[in-house]
């Protein structure tokens, strides 16, 4: 079949609307001449004349009569499919977003979020999905719209981000521990019992990469695979867990968070999502609306949002 030529629907729409070659000429910015030619085209294609001489005017065929309400719709049709897309109205915006975030981020950002979403957009509906890997294919998929996370090796290349705020590991550990009192040396956390949180299993990180630098080991006790759970342990034993302080903050209740006595950089939380989702205006919306809630120091004042 020989593909046909649309740009026919954009003259026959002005030709029947106008009802003449001048006037549909005048309305796509062409010449009489080039019009002619064009309506020619048209009579071949339909095998219909559609515009015949009646007087010195031209009056539609039956075919033309009944091709104009719906050309008419092609058209109109076709410009909205083509043009930008609108800012979108949060307060009548009807959608369900799903965001892929660890708890200690809903605990910390959550409230203030959702408070948010009722007051400016209360048909909007945010799910917060569980995060078991660091794995992009369902930002890929479509399955996820947004992600929280610290950007790393096994993040897709091809994925956007946009920094949320900056947090930094502190040492955590129960009321009364024998490293609150004192000053917390390099040696003194060195010789302390510790927890390791790691998804994976890893039984090494950054901490004891800088622990290394000082020729210091530490001795792990036991392995977790989350937040909540190293800061269970430490609660109740005289375990040291390291941990974020801005992403725990709502965890640690009565527990003590000393700083680290050596450096250690710190991390940078962004959201991800898949660039197929970059221009969808309700989609960059809520964008917006996370940053700025992370800048509104959900962490009682402490966020540095970059």
């Amino acid at each position: 079949m020989n593909t046909p030529d649309f740009n026919l629907l954009l003259t026959l729409d002005a030709l029947l609307d106008e009802g003449s070659v001048a006037g549909a000429a005048r309305r796509l910015s062409l010449s009489p001449s080039a019009m002619s030619r064009a309506l020619a085209r048209l009579r071949e294609t339909t095998g219909d004349p559609l515009l015949v001489r009646a007087g010195r005017g031209l009056v539609p065929t039956p075919r033309a009569l009944a091709l104009r309400a719906q050309v008419s719709q092609l058209v109109q049709d076709a410009h909205a499919v083509l043009r930008p897309q609108q800012e979108v109205d949060p307060a009548s915006l009807e959608r369900t977003f799903r965001l892929r975030s660890s708890d200690g981020f809903v605990e910390a950002v959550g409230p203030a979020l959702l408070a948010r979403l009722a007051a400016e957009a209360p048909g909007v509906r945010l799910h917060f999905l569980a995060k078991p890997d660091k794995g992009s294919r369902p930002l890929r998929s479509g399955e996820l719209d947004f992600e929280t996370g610290v950007i790393g090796a096994e993040t897709a290349p091809e994925l956007r981000t946009q920094a949320l705020f900056q947090d930094h590991f502190v040492t955590v550990v129960r009321p009364g521990h024998p490293l609150c009192d004192g000053t917390l040396t390099a040696a003194r956390y060195a010789a302390a019992h510790h927890v390791l949180v790691s998804r994976r299993g890893r039984q090494h990180s950054p901490i004891d990469e800088a622990l290394a630098s000082l020729g210091r080991t530490r001795t792990i006790t036991t392995l977790v695979p989350g937040f909540a759970t190293a800061l269970a342990l430490v609660r109740g034993s005289d375990l040291v867990a390291t941990v974020p302080e801005l992403h725990c903050a709502s965890l640690l209740g009565d527990l003590v968070a000393l700083p680290l006595p050596f450096p250690l950089p710190g991390i940078r939380v962004a959201l991800l999502w898949h660039p197929s989702q970059d221009a969808d205006p309700a989609h960059r919306w809520l964008r917006t609306l996370i940053r700025e809630t992370c800048a509104q120091a959900p962490y009682g004042g402490e966020t540095r949002a970059t």
